[in-house]
């Protein structure tokens, strides 16, 4: 073989191996993608979960254990159950009981289990122009509609707002809501934050209230009435409507919120040394 052959036959046999070795690495890099996108899962959930900072407690705890990615997209409670019937995520994380047995009911979602609870409640000015300050939230929209003072309504049929909605068909007023009602089709802090700006009352959660740092001269008024108790629930979204629904590792979250070491988390979550949500799956 002549020196020249044998240089070029060198080189062929190194660009054989380079592209061989470049073939294998995009392979390889292809696979761990493919694993990686595997081993996550879509929870569509309130927006009370989010901005509470409850998911960035509790998320790295589940990555922890288990190795799968959450991607959580918070919306309205009935936005969220949306997605659930449309089969755009595989697991839902809300807080609106009668919507959560309706949507597993229509056979869009599996079963449902309660995750914990907290409470709703009566935010406005210290000043408190309406006189709502006390225990009763009926009576205190009764008061807000008869002053015609400001309020501000999430009005994005979250879980939040299915909840303002039965108080006030309760207080059954002759002016409904009265004149200084205010929907905003916003999320729970976009909600608060309006409040804040103008004295308004608002519903809130209190886990997004005790996370909120724009208070202004906002101050809890009602508080304490059994009607303002506030459940959550998880649900698997039913691989049988749509089979794209990740089952095995939707359901090691959901497992996982349900067992004692999940539990432990939710019920560690505190700001300022108050507990924001209380364990409760059973």
């Amino acid at each position: 073989m002549s020196p020249t052959y044998k240089h070029f036959w060198h080189l062929a046999r190194m660009e054989c191996t380079q592209t061989a070795t470049k073939f294998i690495a995009t392979a390889c890099l292809l696979g761990a993608s493919l694993v990686a996108q595997a081993q996550s899962i879509v929870v569509a959930s309130t927006t009370s979960t989010e901005q509470s900072g409850l998911f960035a407690h509790l998320l790295p705890a589940f990555k922890q254990a288990t190795g799968i990615e959450v991607k959580v997209v918070a919306l309205g409670t009935g936005q969220a159950l949306d997605m659930g019937r449309r089969g755009d995520a595989d697991v839902l994380f809300v807080h609106d009981q009668e919507a959560e047995e309706k949507i597993v009911a229509e056979g869009f979602a599996v079963r449902r289990y309660p995750v914990m609870y907290n409470d709703f409640i009566l935010v406005g000015a210290a000043a408190d122009p309406a006189h709502t300050k006390g225990a009763d939230v009926v009576q205190a929209l009764r008061k807000v509609a008869a002053a015609n003072a400001e309020f501000i309504s999430r009005g994005d049929k979250s879980g939040t707002h299915a909840a303002e909605l039965r108080f006030w068909k309760l207080a059954d007023t002759a002016v409904p809501f009265g004149s200084g009602y205010k929907a905003c089709g916003c999320g729970m802090g976009p909600a608060l934050n309006m409040a804040a700006s103008t004295g308004a009352y608002v519903l809130a959660d209190r886990g997004t209230w005790l996370n909120f740092k724009n208070r202004a001269e906002l101050r809890v008024l009602v508080e304490g009435d059994k009607r303002l108790f506030n459940q959550y629930g998880v649900m698997l979204v039913n691989p049988a409507k749509h089979p794209q629904v990740k089952v095995a590792d939707g359901q090691k979250f959901i497992d996982w919120l349900v067992s004692p070491a999940g539990q432990a988390v939710i019920a560690a979550y505190k700001i300022g040394g108050e507990q924001l949500f209380f364990p409760n799956a059973r």
